[in-house]
């Protein structure tokens, strides 16, 4: 299903919103088109980029996962059409592998969800890092270091479950479990 802003105005910065979760793109276009954006909104890759080869957005919010779909292919590819899209990459299932994933691919920005209009709109605004982030005390879990470490060797492997599982010595079942789980929150 592919939605748009019924008044076009060509002032208005545009914005393409992509997620499966139609709830979801509903509401935040509404909270976007109030902060003063050209909103359009799909919910699968292909109706982006065809939404996005008619007219380049300037700014993008796309979900990590999309059905079967990684939303890491949709960046590398809006990426590829206009280098000056701000992306910011929203998900239910973070991990440092994926983060790192998505800023390389071109990505302004990466934030895990529950987020609200308000984060997505200073992340947006934030074009340098800050190297006065503090580290934290608290080292990773062991339940989240295994999370972080099934994503890396699955990225690795181009997200190839079958391989993955061979590597980390892991009935393929096992595997699949686990990664349909969240993530252990920190």
């Amino acid at each position: 299903m592919i939605e748009s802003s019924l008044i076009d105005s060509t002032e208005d910065p545009s914005l393409l919103i992509v997620d499966d979760d139609t709830i979801f793109c509903e509401v935040l276009a509404k909270a976007m088109r109030k902060r003063g954006f050209f909103v359009t909104c799909a919910q699968v890759i292909e109706d982006a980029l065809n939404l996005a080869e008619q007219s380049t957005p300037e700014y993008a919010i796309v979900d990590l996962k999309l059905s079967s779909e990684s939303g890491l292919v949709l960046v590398e590819k809006l990426r590829a059409l206009d280098p000056g899209t701000r992306i910011v990459m929203l998900t239910g299932y973070a991990s440092i592998a994926t983060a790192v994933e998505a800023i390389k691919l071109g990505a302004t920005h990466y934030l895990a969800k529950p987020v609200d209009a308000d984060q997505i709109m200073a992340a947006f605004e934030r074009t340098v890092g800050e190297s006065d982030t503090p580290i934290s005390a608290n080292p990773l879990s062991v339940g989240r270091l295994e999370w972080e470490y099934i994503q890396r060797i699955l990225a690795e492997n181009d997200n190839n479950i079958s391989v993955t599982a061979r590597i980390l010595n892991m009935h393929r079942r096992t595997l699949q479990r686990k990664l349909a789980k969240r993530p252990l929150r920190e």
